[in-house]
């Protein structure tokens, strides 16, 4: 699994995303959530962070599981929410078995037939940002809390919310001072427009 190709791991999450769609049943989706868990053994992947993850997306599962009972039958809930937990443990895997280099030159590759409407290195760059502020989010988050809560204020979310987003504004400031002083924002910010002029500075 670590050495298949990227291409190949992308059509097999698009297979498990489709499979919802065209299944008569509900056994065709166990089978592959039974195969979902196989792969996760065989290739040693950190089940129990999945299993983690999974349960925030568990109310969402329980509320959806209810409506679309309520609205069709079980059957029909429980191929929906199977279909859900399989695209999200098949993308799970995709992102553990491959590396975030892989996964941003696959993003250039793909959007190179786009490149009169975007700039496949923008694309790269963008997507590289994310993954990286992702996770620093999630930990400044995780250390305001704890001092919140180590003052006695973590049911108190002033106290969470306010110094996570103003440490995720500073992060912001830092990436675009960063991207700026190595060239790589949009030039027109700082090309003269209507009613400026550039100021020339001594060599």
């Amino acid at each position: 699994m670590h050495r298949m190709p990227l291409w190949a791991k992308l059509a097999g999450v698009l297979a498990v995303g489709v499979l919802p769609w065209v299944a008569a049943s509900v056994w065709p989706l166990a089978l592959v959530t039974a195969a979902l868990a196989g792969v996760v053994v065989v290739t040693r992947l950190p089940a129990r962070r999945l299993l983690r993850s999974m349960r925030g997306l568990l109310p969402v599962l329980v509320l959806l599981l209810a409506f679309q009972w309520w609205s069709h039958d079980l059957a029909y809930a429980v191929r929906v929410v199977l279909g859900i937990v399989n695209a999200f443990v098949a993308a799970g895997i995709l992102t553990a078995t491959t590396p975030v280099t892989d996964l941003l030159d696959g993003a250039v590759r793909a959007a190179r037939p786009l490149r009169r409407v975007v700039d496949p290195e923008v694309v790269a760059l963008t997507l590289g940002v994310v993954v990286r502020s992702v996770p620093w989010v999630a930990g400044s988050f995780s250390s305001v809390r704890e001092s919140a809560r180590a003052r006695g204020l973590d049911r108190n979310p002033r106290a969470v919310v306010v110094p996570t987003v103003v440490h995720v504004v500073a992060f912001a400031r830092s990436t675009g001072e960063a991207l700026a002083a190595r060239g790589l924002t949009d030039p027109g910010d700082d090309a003269p427009g209507p009613g400026r002029t550039g100021s020339a500075r001594p060599g």
